[in-house]
Protein backbone atom coordinates (compact mmCIF):
# COMPACT_ATOMS: atom_id res chain seq x y z
CA UNK A 1 0.00 0.00 0.00
CA UNK A 2 1.47 3.78 -0.39
CA UNK A 3 1.29 6.01 1.45
CA UNK A 4 -0.96 8.13 -0.37
CA UNK A 5 -3.74 5.33 0.16
CA UNK A 6 -3.47 5.86 3.66
CA UNK A 7 -4.49 9.92 3.21
CA UNK A 8 -7.23 9.85 0.06
CA UNK A 9 -8.50 13.24 -0.57
CA UNK A 10 -12.17 13.15 -1.15
CA UNK A 11 -14.25 15.75 -3.22
CA UNK A 12 -17.55 15.90 -2.96
CA UNK A 13 -20.77 16.79 -5.67
CA UNK A 14 -24.09 17.25 -5.17
CA UNK A 15 -26.07 16.70 -8.14
CA UNK A 16 -29.90 17.93 -7.39
CA UNK A 17 -30.63 15.90 -4.05
CA UNK A 18 -32.31 16.62 -1.24
CA UNK A 19 -29.41 16.86 0.23
CA UNK A 20 -30.24 13.96 3.02
CA UNK A 21 -27.45 12.85 1.79
CA UNK A 22 -25.56 15.71 1.92
CA UNK A 23 -26.17 15.89 5.10
CA UNK A 24 -25.14 12.78 6.48
CA UNK A 25 -21.96 13.05 4.13
CA UNK A 26 -21.57 16.27 6.22
CA UNK A 27 -21.92 14.35 9.56
CA UNK A 28 -18.31 11.94 8.06
CA UNK A 29 -16.31 15.02 8.89
CA UNK A 30 -17.95 15.41 12.70
CA UNK A 31 -16.19 14.51 15.87
CA UNK A 32 -18.83 11.36 16.00
CA UNK A 33 -17.11 9.56 13.03
CA UNK A 34 -14.12 11.96 12.48
CA UNK A 35 -13.09 10.42 8.92
CA UNK A 36 -10.19 12.29 9.19
CA UNK A 37 -8.56 9.86 12.08
CA UNK A 38 -8.27 7.54 9.38
CA UNK A 39 -6.49 10.13 7.01
CA UNK A 40 -9.21 10.69 4.79
CA UNK A 41 -9.34 14.78 3.85
CA UNK A 42 -12.52 16.35 2.41
CA UNK A 43 -11.10 18.88 -0.18
CA UNK A 44 -12.61 21.68 -2.46
CA UNK A 45 -10.67 21.42 -5.38
CA UNK A 46 -10.99 17.90 -7.82
CA UNK A 47 -7.66 18.70 -9.19
CA UNK A 48 -6.33 17.71 -5.48
CA UNK A 49 -8.84 14.86 -4.86
CA UNK A 50 -8.58 10.72 -5.38
CA UNK A 51 -12.37 10.06 -4.76
CA UNK A 52 -15.08 11.90 -6.13
CA UNK A 53 -18.39 11.44 -4.39
CA UNK A 54 -21.53 12.41 -5.70
CA UNK A 55 -25.01 12.64 -4.59
CA UNK A 56 -28.50 13.45 -5.76
CA UNK A 57 -30.10 12.32 -8.97
CA UNK A 58 -28.28 13.95 -12.14
CA UNK A 59 -29.96 16.58 -14.82
CA UNK A 60 -29.32 17.96 -17.87
CA UNK A 61 -27.72 20.68 -16.51
CA UNK A 62 -25.72 19.00 -13.87
CA UNK A 63 -24.65 16.51 -16.63
CA UNK A 64 -21.83 18.86 -17.84
CA UNK A 65 -20.72 20.12 -14.82
CA UNK A 66 -20.45 16.83 -13.61
CA UNK A 67 -18.12 15.60 -16.38
CA UNK A 68 -16.27 18.45 -16.10
CA UNK A 69 -15.54 17.97 -12.29
CA UNK A 70 -14.68 14.75 -13.23
CA UNK A 71 -12.01 15.34 -16.36
CA UNK A 72 -10.49 17.58 -13.58
CA UNK A 73 -9.53 15.38 -11.13
CA UNK A 74 -5.71 13.44 -11.84
CA UNK A 75 -5.69 9.47 -12.62
CA UNK A 76 -6.57 7.42 -10.98
CA UNK A 77 -9.71 8.54 -9.64
CA UNK A 78 -12.32 6.81 -8.33
CA UNK A 79 -16.47 7.83 -8.19
CA UNK A 80 -18.33 6.57 -4.96
CA UNK A 81 -22.39 7.38 -6.08
CA UNK A 82 -24.24 7.93 -2.15
CA UNK A 83 -27.65 7.30 -2.32
CA UNK A 84 -30.52 6.03 -3.95
CA UNK A 85 -30.97 8.66 -6.23
CA UNK A 86 -27.19 8.65 -7.74
CA UNK A 87 -28.11 5.01 -9.18
CA UNK A 88 -31.82 5.16 -10.36
CA UNK A 89 -32.48 8.71 -9.66
CA UNK A 90 -34.56 7.86 -6.55
CA UNK A 91 -38.10 9.95 -6.19
CA UNK A 92 -37.11 12.02 -9.12
CA UNK A 93 -36.92 9.56 -11.64
CA UNK A 94 -40.09 10.03 -13.23
CA UNK A 95 -38.77 14.13 -13.29
CA UNK A 96 -38.69 15.18 -17.40
CA UNK A 97 -35.18 15.94 -16.96
CA UNK A 98 -33.66 13.54 -14.25
CA UNK A 99 -31.02 11.30 -16.55
CA UNK A 100 -31.32 7.88 -13.45
CA UNK A 101 -28.53 6.88 -13.03
CA UNK A 102 -25.08 8.33 -12.57
CA UNK A 103 -23.26 5.70 -14.48
CA UNK A 104 -24.96 7.26 -17.58
CA UNK A 105 -22.86 10.16 -17.17
CA UNK A 106 -19.25 9.24 -15.86
CA UNK A 107 -18.17 5.76 -14.47
CA UNK A 108 -18.89 4.73 -11.00
CA UNK A 109 -16.47 2.37 -9.23
CA UNK A 110 -18.65 2.33 -5.78
CA UNK A 111 -22.21 2.64 -5.32
CA UNK A 112 -23.83 2.92 -1.61
CA UNK A 113 -27.30 2.76 -1.90
CA UNK A 114 -29.80 3.73 1.15
CA UNK A 115 -32.16 7.01 1.28
CA UNK A 116 -30.06 8.17 2.79
CA UNK A 117 -27.09 5.74 3.26
CA UNK A 118 -25.86 6.18 7.02
CA UNK A 119 -22.09 7.77 8.18
CA UNK A 120 -21.11 3.95 8.40
CA UNK A 121 -22.23 2.75 5.15
CA UNK A 122 -20.09 5.75 3.51
CA UNK A 123 -17.58 5.64 5.62
CA UNK A 124 -17.41 1.80 3.90
CA UNK A 125 -17.70 3.20 0.35
CA UNK A 126 -15.10 5.11 0.99
CA UNK A 127 -12.91 2.24 2.30
CA UNK A 128 -14.14 0.05 -0.89
CA UNK A 129 -12.93 2.90 -3.01
CA UNK A 130 -9.41 3.12 -1.51
CA UNK A 131 -8.96 -0.37 -2.72
CA UNK A 132 -10.06 -0.05 -5.81
CA UNK A 133 -7.50 3.31 -5.97
CA UNK A 134 -4.43 1.12 -5.30
CA UNK A 135 -5.44 -1.71 -7.62
CA UNK A 136 -5.54 1.05 -10.59
CA UNK A 137 -2.49 3.11 -9.44
CA UNK A 138 -0.92 -0.63 -9.79
CA UNK A 139 -2.10 -0.66 -13.05
CA UNK A 140 -5.32 -2.86 -12.71
CA UNK A 141 -8.34 -2.47 -15.30
CA UNK A 142 -11.57 -2.15 -13.33
CA UNK A 143 -15.05 -2.58 -14.83
CA UNK A 144 -17.34 -0.48 -12.96
CA UNK A 145 -19.37 -1.08 -10.82
CA UNK A 146 -23.07 -2.86 -11.34
CA UNK A 147 -25.99 -0.94 -10.84
CA UNK A 148 -27.21 -2.16 -7.30
CA UNK A 149 -30.19 -4.23 -7.60
CA UNK A 150 -33.23 -3.62 -5.60
CA UNK A 151 -35.37 -5.84 -5.04
CA UNK A 152 -38.59 -6.27 -3.04
CA UNK A 153 -39.97 -9.03 -1.17
CA UNK A 154 -43.88 -10.27 -0.84
CA UNK A 155 -45.34 -9.78 2.30
CA UNK A 156 -45.08 -13.18 4.22
CA UNK A 157 -48.17 -14.89 4.44
CA UNK A 158 -50.00 -15.17 6.74
CA UNK A 159 -49.94 -18.07 8.85
CA UNK A 160 -53.82 -20.06 8.29
CA UNK A 161 -56.02 -18.66 11.29
CA UNK A 162 -57.43 -21.27 13.55
CA UNK A 163 -60.83 -21.94 13.38
CA UNK A 164 -63.15 -20.19 15.51
CA UNK A 165 -64.33 -22.36 18.43
CA UNK A 166 -68.43 -22.94 18.11
CA UNK A 167 -70.43 -20.97 20.71
CA UNK A 168 -72.74 -23.21 21.88
CA UNK A 169 -76.40 -22.32 22.69
CA UNK A 170 -77.12 -21.36 26.39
Amino acid sequence: MSASSKSPWVVHYNCNSCNGCDIEFVACLTPMYDVERFGILHVGNPKHADILVVTGSVNHRDARVLRNVYAQMPEPKVVVAMGVCTSSGGIFADCYNVFGDVSKVIPVDVYVPACPPRPEAMIDGIVQALGILERKRAGEVIPSAAKPVLTMRPPAEAAPAAPAAEKGSA
